[in-house]
């Protein structure tokens, strides 16, 4: 039998449009290595651990007539070097200049005639430092079950850890169009449930799908009162295009941990309290009418632990006060909230989320960019994807990952992306943004760091 797309995959290649790439991404910095780490390096590794990722070896293949999903076939002129790729910075780089160019290469589409995946080693930053990009195809990538290539290629030293290879990898040749044809026509005969058209166009399909996931990771992932109800009017939800702006924040881990104790708080509670302040001084400042009343309403899936050890995946949608002026009231408010949505919710046990050997928080944000993807733009204002990364430093050929920021895709009419990651003792935030609809993407970075300091001063006052 071959090795045919489920329908949620196969959904999310249908609904992929020039503006919304339905690829996942993520911008690593690295201390300068003391050994060489080039693309050559790089290439080196990544070939040493893809038999542990086998399907980034893998191509999607069409069946003839679009009468089922496609199938991952073996890409027998795989070519590592197509994949794995160097660019540079004008020397001394700066952050600005690298958050152009992560914005300018996560705004392409991925080629669908290849593995769905690309990563940039990026040269010529200040201190000596090197950067990776990557970009995964969500197909690539199921959120919740797959291994992503991040949990191979990071080491949990300076050492590279030497892994056993018997035989080289051969490509195993792809089925024929007969075969294609025969086996889609008893796919469809053994399941008549299955719509074909619907699979060939992705929009009912997905919506049910992402709708049995949903339920798995959040109980009734928008309950029927909420998406009855339109998203308040926001400047986030507009018509964009497929260029993007890409910003950061960086944040001490101890002072989300401070604010938690003091409030009897998590930390999850912390993060939106942030944001929901981020976004009330972004609102104001863009002259936008705040009232007592106002709210953004947030599709948040989050990281949580069970029983000491175990992460799983929950998904709340959440009505962010960013009318309220109070930020000790905004996040007594946003807490009550999440334990109000996690309350008799069952999650998805997904334990490699924050990769146990690696580094890899792309599987949650994978995870609730597929969620807000099935779901039209009218029901939430945007996507805030939270997951915890590990506490220990890891390395990449040696060098030492200093920061790590995810990147959640934008779904049709959403002009913003919040991606939160927490790794080494810091909270990092990827902010992608519509290049037209977000103009002042640094600004509501600003903004967060200043909700953030915002909510320290309540403590000593």
């Amino acid at each position: 039998m071959v090795d045919r797309l489920t329908p949620l995959d196969a959904s999310f290649l249908y609904m992929e449009e020039a503006a919304t790439p339905m690829h996942i991404g993520g911008l690593a910095i690295f201390a300068a290595p003391d050994g060489p780490l080039d693309a050559s390096r790089l290439a080196e590794l990544v070939a040493a651990r893809l038999d542990l990722v086998p399907r980034y070896r893998q191509r999607v293949q069409e069946v003839p007539g679009g009468i089922a999903a496609p199938v991952w076939i073996d890409d027998e002129g795989f070519d590592l070097g197509y994949h794995v790729r160097r660019t540079a910075l004008p020397r001394p780089g700066n952050d600005a200049q690298l958050h152009e160019l992560v914005a300018r290469v996560l705004s392409r589409p991925l080629d669908r005639g290849r593995p769905l995946w690309e990563m940039y080693l990026v040269e010529g930053l200040a201190d000596g430092r090197i950067a990776l990009i990557t970009k995964t195809h969500q197909a690539l990538v199921d959120g919740v079950g797959a291994i992503e290539i991040g949990e191979v290629l990071f080491d949990d030293g300076p050492d590279v850890a030497d892994l056993d290879h018997d035989t080289a990898w051969l490509p195993r040749r792809g089925p024929s169009t007969v075969r294609l044809v025969t086996d889609a026509v008893g796919d469809v005969v053994g399941r008549p449930s299955v719509v074909v058209e619907t699979l060939r166009h992705g929009v009912a399909d997905v919506g049910r799908t992402v709708g049995r996931l949903g339920a798995a990771a959040g109980g009734a992932l928008l309950m029927a009162s909420t998406v009855a109800r339109t998203a308040p009017r926001s400047p986030l939800n507009v018509d964009i295009g497929q260029a993007r702006r890409f910003a950061t924040t960086v944040s001490a881990l101890d002072d989300f941990r401070l604010l938690r104790q003091h409030y009897d708080a998590n930390i999850h509670d912390v993060v939106l309290a942030t944001v929901t302040g981020g976004l009330r001084a972004w609102l104001q400042m863009r002259g936008e009418p705040v009232t007592g009343r106002s709210t953004v309403r947030a599709l948040v899936p989050v990281s949580i632990n069970e029983d000491g050890d175990v992460s799983s995946l929950a998904t709340v949608v959440l009505e962010l006060p960013v009318g309220e002026p109070s930020p000790v009231i905004r996040l007594h408010q946003v807490a009550y909230a999440m334990r109000a949505g996690l309350e008799d919710r069952r999650t998805v046990s997904a334990q490699r989320l924050a990769g146990l050997a690696g580094f890899a928080p792309p599987p949650l944000h994978a995870a609730g960019a597929r969620l807000a993807a099935g779901r039209s733009a009218r029901g939430f204002n945007l996507l805030v994807p939270n997951a915890p990364g590990p506490q220990q430093p890891r390395y990449l050929a040696g060098a030492r990952l200093l920061e790590a920021y995810p990147v959640s895709p934008l779904s049709k009419g959403q002009a913003l992306s919040v991606g939160v990651t927490s790794y080494d003792g810091q909270v990092f935030v990827g902010l992608f943004g519509d290049r037209d609809a977000m103009p002042d993407l640094d600004v509501l970075g600003q903004c967060l760091h200043d909700a953030l300091d915002e909510l320290l001063a309540t403590i000593d006052a």
